[in-house]
């Protein structure tokens, strides 16, 4: 009996000891994974959490689909501070958005400003998705989740191009909504919007899908004074080309959308999200018909890149080019009235070196006919520097295919992303997202190591000390700065509220800023 003691003991210690082992050693299965991907392994262990949802195809009963995502769509108050619009410039999104979906309250002076919306939840460690022009500027950012905890979040990144943005609380296992395809989306199926319209939390609506690809030219249309028009200062009326500063592709939709909804969720009926809400068509500023969202697979991509980057690597073309329709086709020459003219080429860009020319046509990319701006711009905004994309375009009468390789530069490293919730007030108002540096950099400027600011953002510290994207910024408080973990650590641990940072400038420069963080 003693040896079979002593054996059993045995057994029982080195498997002990092996377990330890392995946890000291074992890897975070997510780590490195797009927020698909840990979707992906998330649903697979928690099958149970879908239930039997059905489709639109099937019984129409929408409880399934708003239990499941309910829970993952959060409220969001933001705070300004109250010299931020003192001087009477405004955020354009703020005269677009801010008494549409912002419910924007314009106190008395040196009163901070105070906004909403709606965000939804994305990876149970705490990554939240939601509007630029909700999280834009804010010094604050406080999110209540559907039951009622009230966290303070962080703004990892920012990008009005698609006017996305993705913020980060401190906690774990939370509920998240299921990301789905946008490109399965059809014309007249069911979809819900889930938010909190005027500061109703959980608020669920229904809806079909009225078009796709819409471009309502609200995105960098700040220029355009048509106050009366119903999307506020945009118009459906062409401009110039922005391919390279706004990417719109809406998904249209009749479910209610109202002030609040904007970051919310839309979902189809299997309980997915297709699409980010981000607009609405009125004369009122509430609902009246027609909201707008941004599809879902154009959003995995930018959220994944402002996780690793803190900013959104883009390719380009490199063309400029004009919507055809019958009455400009006539002016310009064209043999039809739809596609994209090619009116100029950036010189070295990837169009001029696949072979595309002034007064080609672009019919379709990757197959897929093109008729307005949108079906192009999303495709490519999808897309990374160094990328191929499959161009047709029309020239003297024929149809010729053109593989274009997409330009920009896309750094290798990551960021951390993680933040005590102390520090995620202070960070917002450095108003600046990094990444650590590459071998290149610290070679370049003769340092080991240190952060770059790959994003500056209005109203911030960095905006005001006028520190632009590429510095360098090596400490903090005389901290050394290493990654982005050591700028939350340096933040924390303020003398009588002073901060100095410290580093070069994009010329080699250095620079010394010394400021006081006001409570």
């Amino acid at each position: 009996m003693k040896k079979v003691g002593l054996t059993l003991l045995t057994a029982f210690v080195g498997g002990a000891m092996a377990l330890g082992t392995y946890k000291v050693f074992e890897k975070d299965p997510l780590e490195g994974l797009s927020f698909e991907d840990r979707q992906k392994v998330y649903f697979a262990s928690n099958r149970s959490n879908t239930g039997n949802i059905v489709s639109s195809a099937g019984d129409v009963d929408f409880t399934q689909a708003a239990a499941a995502v309910t829970p993952a769509v959060v409220y969001i108050r933001t705070t300004y501070a109250a010299s931020s619009n003192q001087g009477g410039s405004r955020d354009p999104f703020q005269d677009m958005f801010g008494e549409m979906f912002g419910q924007r309250v314009r106190p008395q002076q040196r009163t901070p400003q105070r906004a909403s919306g709606s965000g939804v939840i994305i990876s149970t460690d705490g990554y939240i998705v939601t509007n630029n022009h909700v999280v834009a500027n804010a010094s604050k950012v406080e999110v209540t989740t559907n039951d009622h905890r009230v966290l303070q979040a962080k703004v990892i990144g920012t990008d009005p191009s698609t006017d996305l943005a993705l913020i980060k609380v401190t906690a774990t296992n939370l509920p998240i909504v299921k990301l789905g395809n946008s490109d399965d989306v059809r014309v007249g199926e069911w979809v819900l919007a889930v938010g909190n319209p005027f500061n109703l939390n959980s608020t669920v609506t229904a809806g079909i899908v009225s078009a796709k690809g819409r471009n309502i030219g609200i995105i960098g249309s700040e220029d355009n004074d048509e106050d009366s028009n119903p999307f506020g200062r945009s118009s459906y009326q062409q401009q110039q080309p922005r391919l390279n500063k706004a990417i719109e592709s809406f998904i249209q939709t009749d479910a209610a959308i109202n002030p609040g909804n904007s970051g919310g969720a839309l979902v189809n009926t299997k309980g997915e999200l297709i699409g980010i809400n981000s607009a609405i068509a009125s004369h009122t500023g509430s609902y009246e018909g027609y909201g707008f969202a941004v599809p879902v697979n154009l959003a995995k991509k930018v959220l994944n890149d402002l996780e690793k980057y803190g900013s959104v690597k883009r390719g380009y073309i490199g063309v400029n080019f004009v919507e055809l329709n019958p009455d400009n086709a006539t002016e310009l020459k064209a043999s039809r009235s739809t596609g994209l003219y090619v009116n100029d080429l950036v010189q070295g860009g990837g169009a001029a070196a696949a072979g595309l020319q002034k007064g080609d046509i672009i019919t379709k990319v990757e197959g897929n006919p093109v008729y307005e701006s949108s079906d192009l711009q999303e495709r490519v905004g999808r897309l990374h520097p160094g990328d191929k994309i499959n161009l047709t375009v029309l020239r003297n009468g024929s149809e010729k295919n053109f593989t274009v390789t997409l330009k920009g530069d896309v750094p290798a490293s990551n960021r951390t992303a993680a933040v005590s919730k102390s520090a995620e007030e202070l960070y917002n108002k450095l108003g600046a997202s990094f990444q650590p540096l590459s071998p290149a950099q610290k070679s370049k400027f003769h340092i080991p190591s240190g952060v770059v600011v790959t994003q500056v953002r209005g109203g911030g510290f960095f905006e005001s000390y006028e520190i632009p994207v590429g510095s360098i910024i090596t400490s903090i408080n005389k901290q050394p700065i290493n990654g982005v973990g050591d700028i939350d650590k340096a933040i924390t641990n303020l003398k009588r509220g002073q901060m100095i940072i410290e580093g070069y400038y994009p010329d080699g420069s250095k620079f010394s800023n010394s400021f006081i963080v006001a409570e």
